[in-house]
């Protein structure tokens, strides 16, 4: 089965001589049907950048996309109906109430749901007759969610939807969107909270800098990257192990063999009769790579290759 989206050597620049900006430099990237792909990264990394040529918004100077075997900017009138877009800010008008807001999108849709099914499952069937103005930060997201799942897309394109939203809302949303991939909606998820990604996502595209620095399901990221040991100076002569550092009272020790160092590090412990406050051991994360590539200038793609290579 063909991938419902595929993308090859996707530039974006912005601006012309001295001022021009290189956005999105040669990426490649696919998304299978009925799976959750997020695009993650900093501020500047160019995810807006290519959300906007995947969803057809704009047209990339170098490469070439395909939503469903159709180009999505000049095949629009086929591909937008079964699109479900949630802009990171959707602008609502706040004169009006949440239900005529719906109404007046669900106009724009070629085949919608009904108004109260949305609200229903955003959780603001209570909230229908209050003007957007009038509405939190957290429900003013989930009436732009609401407003993407009229259409009762395909593809669901989804521009940090939990912001503002508070711990049980976000859940909700996640109950939400694991069902809605349940029934075989795809989509292509951007967040800043790594634990959403990491409880939504079936495979992860990390870019930074332009392109596409890991990609994989989340145990292929964090393959290879080191986990984390760490204790308070208990006062004593430390026991020998690679890639220990103190800084201040705290040590840490890095490892690619988190168990054995971890034993390693107890019986030494115990035969020296000490207590080893304060001690974590964690496992590599996506918040552990993501935070490596962030402070870095250059990494590696998820075959080792420079930074810049995607083909």
């Amino acid at each position: 089965m063909s991938p419902v989206i595929s993308a090859r050597g996707l530039h974006r620049f912005y601006g012309h001589g001295e001022s021009e900006y290189h956005a999105v430099r040669g990426i490649d990237l696919d998304v299978e049907q009925g799976e959750v792909f997020a695009l993650l990264g900093t501020n500047g990394a160019g995810k807006t950048s290519t959300l906007d040529l995947l969803e057809g918004l704009a047209a990339p100077d170098e490469g070439a996309i395909e939503v469903f075997g159709l180009d999505p900017l000049r095949d629009r009138r086929k591909v937008r109906p079964e699109l479900g877009i949630m802009l990171q800010s959707g602008g609502l008008p706040a004169e009006l109430t949440v239900a005529e807001t719906l109404e007046m999108w669900r106009g724009t849709c070629s085949h919608p749901t009904t108004t109260d099914d949305v609200l229903g499952k955003v959780g603001l069937l209570g909230r229908a007759d209050v003007r957007v103005g009038s509405l939190s930060g957290g429900e003013k997201r989930r009436v732009d969610l609401a407003c993407a799942l009229l259409g009762q897309p395909r593809l669901l394109f989804l521009d940090e939807p939990t912001t503002g939203l508070d711990p049980e809302s976000r859940r909700a949303t996640w109950r939400l969107l694991s069902g809605l991939k349940a029934s075989g909606v795809t989509m292509v998820l951007t967040t800043h909270y790594l634990d959403e990604a990491e409880e939504l996502a079936d495979r992860i595209a990390i870019m930074h800098q332009g392109v596409i620095a890991r990609t994989g399901t989340l145990r292929e990221i964090v393959e290879g990257h080191p986990a984390t040991i760490a204790f308070d100076h208990p006062g004593a002569a430390l026991p020998h192990l690679p890639n220990l550092e103190t800084a201040g009272t705290r040590v840490t020790v890095t490892t690619h063999h988190l168990q054995e160092d971890l034993l390693t590090l107890l019986a030494w412990a115990d035969r020296e009769n000490l207590l080893l406050a304060g001690l974590t051991a964690r496992a590599a994360s996506l918040e552990s790579v993501f935070l490596d590539l962030a402070g870095s200038s250059t990494g590696a793609t998820s075959s080792d290759e420079p930074i810049g290579a995607n083909r």
